[in-house]
């Protein structure tokens, strides 16, 4: 079992930053791959970012390269995600996930363990 709890979310205007944080617990968190997701009112959740065992491998959506860091402490059980030049269209609730079977995970069926999720809002 591993509990995922998101952090960091809130109202910015575009152009601004955040850093969304995801303490994770229950499992040894150096041995899981871990995802950023993000679903928006009417939308398919999406992959924003992914990263491997190690941070050495990462993978993002296209629409995030260049804006958002994926990143994570393995000291300190936590996933980063840090968002700049942050746009309207970015607003969705961001949810962190941990995939315990393979080194890395892009799709959304792939992680077993999904956080509650804290809400991204970029006024225009």
């Amino acid at each position: 079992q591993v509990q995922l709890v998101e952090s960091g979310g809130g109202l910015v205007q575009a152009g601004g930053s955040l850093r969304l944080s995801c303490a994770a617990s229950g499992r040894t968190f150096s041995s899981v791959a871990m995802g950023w997701f993000r679903q928006a009112p009417g939308k398919e959740r999406e992959l924003v970012a992914a990263i491997g065992r190690s941070d050495s491998n990462t993978v993002y959506a296209d629409s995030e390269k260049g804006r958002f860091t994926i990143s994570r402490d393995n000291a300190r059980n936590t996933l980063y995600l840090q968002m700049n030049n942050l746009k309207p269209e970015d607003t969705a609730v961001y949810y962190c996930a941990a995939a315990p079977q393979i080194p890395i995970a892009t799709m959304t069926w792939q992680y077993d363990y999904w956080g509650q999720g804290t809400q991204v809002t970029v006024s225009s």
